[in-house]
């Protein structure tokens, strides 16, 4: 399932709310009963690997891919894996994703991504997924989007939230539960869990709004940028993105000084239409623009469309990077 998400949902005003929001109010407190459910009837697996979570409080779009990957990056020393759902995907067993075999119709997505970073397990059910690295004789497993998940006992939570405040958006908008808000959960208990905190942002701000901040006042906070790496080379460009937040990429293309013909949005993980292609790549011509995506939707392309639309990559690079990996470092068990 694809999901364009709202973007009044990221306004700490709620700027732009539809006038029947009230009804999404009882089907959020549909949403919170459910979780508890849920949480009540939780029995996790705890893995003899030590579990590394990385997840958020909201529904996509925080930047949690490229923390993983630079989680990769950071412990290659160790025998480290990832492991992902893998959304989107067609495997119903856990799979060590090969990049050079695989597609993202079978492994999804963002494993894909990940898998240039390091070993990559995909697995609908994370358990599974961690016995299998058991198996393989990995120490470390580093489970992208894992903060609510029930089915696996973590060893150490690191929360990413996008602190980009510009133009008045909120990571948490006005503190609306799905679907009346972003949030997974009540602000205050996704907090709670919290080991680490990693507060992404552009290089446009140099510090994280200060009431932003005070939010996570007794936790270890560090900032990450998420940085382009290998530009395309610039001028004019048509820009197309199927993600939780495609007005982002819209903004990073143009801080990163492109100029920005025309941009289509699609649902996060959405296949983008071979019409709609055809369509901008005529459109490109005409302008005398290229077409350009991010890495996550340029993988879901087909052999022929990746020859006709450049992809940006995005790494995660931390400002204060050695006070991270001696936080990360830290908490791992001696011969890990």
């Amino acid at each position: 399932m694809s999901i364009r998400t709202p973007r009044w949902w990221y306004r700490k005003d709620a700027e732009g709310a539809p006038w029947w929001r009230p009804v999404l109010k009882p089907l959020a407190a549909i949403w919170l009963a459910v979780n508890e459910d849920k949480r009540r009837k939780a029995r996790p697996y705890r893995s003899s690997l030590f579990v590394i979570s990385v997840g958020n409080l909201t529904l996509g779009g925080s930047g949690k891919t490229p923390i993983a990957a630079e989680l990769l990056r950071l412990l290659s020393v160790h025998k480290v894996a990832g492991l992902s759902r893998g959304y989107g995907g067609a495997q119903d067993h856990p799979t060590l994703v090969d990049p050079d075999r695989h597609t993202a119709r079978e492994v999804g997505d963002e494993p894909l991504m990940l898998a240039r970073h390091g070993p990559m397990m995909v697995a609908l059910d994370r358990a599974e997924g961690l016995k299998a690295l058991e198996r393989d004789g990995f120490a470390i497993a580093v489970v992208d989007d894992a903060h609510q998940n029930l089915k696996i006992a973590k060893d150490l939570h690191i929360l990413v939230v996008d602190a980009d405040t510009r133009d008045g958006a909120w990571p948490f908008g006005d503190g609306g539960i799905c679907p009346d808000g972003p949030l997974r959960e009540p602000l205050s208990e996704g907090i709670a869990r919290a080991d680490i905190v990693v507060l992404w942002m552009p290089d446009a701000l140099s510090q994280p709004d200060s009431s932003l901040s005070a939010l996570f006042a007794e936790k270890p906070v560090f900032v990450a940028r998420l940085t382009p790496e290998r530009l395309p080379e610039k001028g004019a460009v048509i820009g197309l993105a199927g993600i939780a937040k495609p007005w982002k990429f819209e903004a990073t293309l143009r801080d990163q000084g492109f100029d920005v013909r025309a941009f289509e949005a699609f649902a996060d993980h959405a296949e983008i239409p071979e019409g709609r292609l055809h369509a901008l790549a005529l459109q490109a011509e005409r302008q005398g623009a290229r077409l350009i995506t991010t890495e996550k939707d340029w993988v879901r392309l087909s052999p022929h469309w990746r020859l006709h639309v450049a992809p940006l990559p995005i790494a995660a690079r931390f400002d204060d990077e050695s006070g991270f990996l001696e936080a990360l470092t830290k908490a791992l068990p001696p011969g890990a």
